[in-house]
């Protein structure tokens, strides 16, 4: 199959598996062992950050990240759109009474900061305390500029608030800019990291801050249910991403904009490119028989009227071509 709904949906390569098959063990929740203490190591050594937690999912992480920034009855300025915000179950909500405060983000995905502003609560009773901006990077597939991160830490240094970066596609930022990943998280308090989209790992997400930070944040990680035993076969995973799956994601966005091109050639409506992804606008009769059109073809589409194709490391450019034949195909028989 060709999936392009996610990169999410990579799976382990052989000379993963194998470092995961041979991975060094111990008991993580006693701090043994020490495939988890290397990967934390080298994620604090890359984002700049004194300390770095290893954590099961990116939602956990995310969500760990929050609980350690704001109390009950506090909040956070978040995009409407956001991961964190949106599609992560209310959790901060539900597990920690810890409130949003969504906002529109601008075109280029930034979160306008005189908007901001008026969203920060006065010093009163009557309101939630606000505590931390949340700033996701990549923002479906858009890049922040450094120029606006300096700004927002700035920002958030003259107000008093935290600044957390979701950094699930962080990487994808970090070679679109042609940075290492500490020139973009010098600007935050914390991020995260995803090991399990265009990394290729299995699972797993990475939470980086503060030594005091990422030691309150394992005790959070303890009572959400996240501390694991030997993990250092899941870490392995994470390490051999980090080292080996980098740099190849801008093979990944240079795919995402030939397909883009290839799209348009036939006359398909191609709404914008970012790193990634593409995003296509169908017509409404157009996104069932679409799917289904492409199912039978052994390629799956997440189809809807502005449709989302990721590119990632299990789908290279001769699947892509596959891809573009089968639509031109479709777009002949329909029309």
């Amino acid at each position: 199959m060709i999936d392009l709904r996610s990169d999410t949906v990579t799976r382990p390569g052989a000379a993963m598996l194998t470092a995961m098959m041979s991975a060094e063990t111990g008991d993580d929740v006693y701090g043994d062992d020490p495939t988890v203490n290397a990967l934390e190591a080298e994620a604090a050594r890359l984002s700049g950050k004194e300390a770095a937690l290893f954590l099961p999912t990116g939602t956990q992480a995310n969500l760990v990240a929050l609980l350690c920034h704001c109390q009950r009855g506090e909040e956070y300025i978040v995009g409407q759109q956001a991961h964190n915000y949106k599609y992560e179950a209310g959790g901060a909500a539900v597990l920690g009474s810890i409130q949003p405060q969504p906002i529109p983000a601008a075109a280029d995905g930034t979160l306008p900061l005189d908007l901001v502003a008026q969203f920060i609560k006065p010093d009163d009773f009557h309101f939630a305390i606000t505590r931390l901006l949340s700033l996701e990077n990549t923002h479906n597939g858009k890049v922040l500029p450094l120029s606006y991160l300096a700004e927002a830490w700035d920002f958030t240094r003259e107000r008093g608030l935290a600044l957390h970066i979701d950094g699930a596609r962080i990487f994808n930022a970090a070679v679109a800019l042609n940075v290492e990943l500490e020139a973009i998280a010098r600007y935050c308090d914390t991020l995260t990291i995803c090991l399990s989209k265009g990394l290729g790992a299995p699972v797993g997400s990475l939470l980086c801050g503060s030594a005091e930070y990422i030691q309150r944040a394992r005790r959070w990680r303890k009572m959400t249910g996240g501390a694991m035993r030997q993990a250092g076969i899941l870490a392995a995973a994470g390490q051999y991403a980090l080292q080996h799956n980098v740099a190849r994601l801008q093979e990944d966005h240079d795919n995402a904009a030939w397909l883009a091109g290839q799209l348009r050639q036939i006359d398909v409506d191609v709404t914008r490119q970012d790193t990634n992804m593409v995003f296509v606008r169908l017509p409404e009769a157009e996104i069932g028989p679409l799917k289904a059109w492409m199912h039978e073809r052994g390629i799956l589409l997440s189809t809807g009227p502005v449709t989302r194709l990721v590119t990632h490391l299990d789908a290279d450019r001769h699947a892509l071509e596959t891809l573009v034949a089968h639509w031109k195909d479709f777009l002949r028989a329909r029309r």
